[in-house]
């Protein structure tokens, strides 16, 4: 989950290759949502066995409410603090 600040506007996404697509976030290399609305702090993320398991999932993080995305993300980093640095 990338977010613009703590309690800004939330992103979520699948990819295989988290490092990559968080710097693509960061670097702004790609045209969309969360380069419009700056939204490139890594503030919450989970692993899966299989793309198919983590696209359920994020399907279903969707669907919930911010309320509940606010208590996950700060359920493990109450600060929002961006993430990205401890996967390199």
């Amino acid at each position: 989950m990338l977010a613009s600040s703590k309690n800004g506007t939330l992103y979520i996404g699948v990819t295989s290759d988290l490092v990559k697509r968080v710097w693509q976030h960061k670097s702004h290399a790609v045209e969309g949502f969360t380069h419009r609305y700056n939204v490139d702090l890594l503030v919450w993320y989970e692993l899966h066995p299989t793309m198919e398991s983590a696209i359920l999932r994020e399907k279903a993080l969707k669907g919930w409410k911010r309320l509940w995305k606010n208590r996950l993300i700060e359920g493990e980093n109450p600060e929002w603090s961006d993430l990205y640095p401890t996967l390199l």
